[in-house]
């Protein structure tokens, strides 16, 4: 009999069909998901003016779905370690599908919120499933390019909400693009069916022929034998707690450094995403020129992705994050003084890249960082934190528009997270304590340090 480790399969591997499959889905997922976060903030103007809602109560309104995401991370993220990704993922696809689209329906800001609030569980519960999901079939030295690349669908959706913002608000009024967020409804049969199940799960439940295929299609060199046993090495045991271990073996430090930088930078993310259209129109821009800007940050944020993933698959993605950060704050505070048009453009491009390129880079990074058991519940609970971040940003921007503050004051209030985001990852300790041994056996079992090798980039 042999113990199979089937991740040392994964670290190893060659780009395969397999890895195709896991990263057309997940990317699809998150452009879903981008669009959904990205279209309140679009419409934004257009509610306000239909519901008759001020600036302040507008900034609760949007919060509402950041709410109900910080609820999604934590709950469902945990959730996911337990059922399976792949239905977890299609849970939260199903959640925020129908909630957006009802939201289009609403007639006062009460029911808007609630509306808001559901597709916000699915909104929040789908990221760290499906970063989990891309992190665990990724070989080693494209995991951080793949993850990012994975993660560069969030600013497509966001492109896709402003262009279609663009077309059909004017059209058909504001509600059109809430009512186009049910199209994702059409591809959940498709993903259960065809998107392999997390291999945590997969052993849990003992379900040796489907990862026997998954191991075939990983690596073809394997050759499957009768009695080979895939197992899980250097890993809690099943009844151990699996938020506990975000929290055992000198982790605790850095667990609490990665929920600040996660705040700091949602913040940043949604402070700009909720808020850019209304402040510049505020400024003198046309709501036209405006939704351009989303259109430019969104594409910034593509470019920052998955340029970000690539540096960090050649430098350490600790000392990327640094350089992202610290260009965030810069970009962001020179966009408060109103620079020429095509300097403006270029500041809007390097904030996208450093904000939302730089979210999903603390995603990989966050998930490179915690064992496989708890991968999902780390940045489940990381991403929840962080909601807190989300939440508070357009609540605080919405009286800030209010006060009507100079143009500087706005965007220095979105900057400064940036510096406390910087020293916060300046803080965290990227080798934890050695987890433990395993026992291993056989020419493809694992070696007792190679668990730690998967948090180590």
């Amino acid at each position: 009999m042999r113990n199979i480790d089937i991740f040392k399969l994964a670290e190893h591997s060659r780009f395969t069909s397999l890895h195709g499959v896991v990263l057309a889905w997940c990317a699809l997922v998150i452009i879903f998901d981008g669009y959904d976060l990205a279209v309140a903030g679009i419409a934004l103007p257009y509610i306000m003016k239909d519901l008759n809602v001020e600036s302040a109560h507008a900034g609760i309104m949007v919060s509402a779905a950041l709410f109900g995401a910080m609820c999604g991370a934590v709950l469902l993220g945990t959730l996911a370690d337990r059922i399976g990704r792949r239905r977890a993922i299609a849970l939260c696809v199903g959640l925020f599908s129908v909630f957006t689209a009802a939201a289009g329906l609403a007639r006062d800001p009460v029911t808007f919120g609630v509306l808001r609030f559901m597709a916000g569980l699915g909104i929040g519960g789908v990221m760290p499933a499906v970063v989990a999901q891309m992190t665990e079939f990724s070989p080693h030295k494209l995991r951080g390019t793949l993850v990012t690349l994975m993660f560069s669908g969030y600013s497509v959706g966001g492109m896709i909400a402003a262009l279609l913002g663009k077309g059909l608000i004017e059209h058909y009024g504001w509600q059109a693009v809430f009512f186009a967020a049910a199209a994702p409804l059409a591809i959940v049969p498709f993903l259960l069916r065809s998107m392999p199940e997390s291999i945590p799960y997969l052993i849990r439940q003992r379900r040796n022929a489907e990862l026997t295929a998954v191991a075939v299609r990983l690596s073809p060199d394997y050759a499957p034998e009768p009695g080979d046993r895939f197992v899980i090495p250097n890993e809690p045991t099943p009844g151990s707690t699996p938020i506990r271990t975000l929290f055992a073996n000198g982790r605790g430090m850095s667990t609490c450094m990665f929920w600040l930088t996660f705040f700091m930078c949602l913040f940043m993310v949604y402070a700009l995403s909720s808020w850019l259209t209304k402040i510049m129109a505020n400024a003198g821009y046309s709501l036209g020129s405006a939704l351009t800007f989303v259109l430019i940050l969104n594409l910034g944020g593509m470019i920052g992705a998955i340029g970000g993933g690539m540096l960090a698959d050649r430098y350490s993605i600790k000392r990327v994050l640094l350089c992202m950060f610290a260009l965030a704050g810069i970009s962001i505070t020179l966009l408060g003084y109103k620079p020429p048009t095509t300097a403006l453009y270029l500041l809007l491009c390097v904030a996208g890249a450093a904000t939302i390129g730089t979210q999903i880079v603390v995603y990989a990074y966050a998930g490179q960082y915690y064992p496989l058991s708890s991968r999902a519940t780390g940045i489940g609970w990381a991403s929840g934190v962080g909601r807190l971040g989300a939440i508070s940003a357009p609540v605080m921007l919405g009286f800030v528009v209010a006060m009507n503050l100079p143009l500087q004051l706005n965007f220095l209030l979105m900057a400064v997270p940036a510096a406390i985001a910087f020293m916060a990852v300046l803080l965290i300790n990227r080798k934890p304590r050695n987890r433990g041994a395993c026992a291993s056996h056989g020419n493809l079992s694992h070696s007792p340090a190679t668990a730690a090798a998967l948090s180590e980039h």
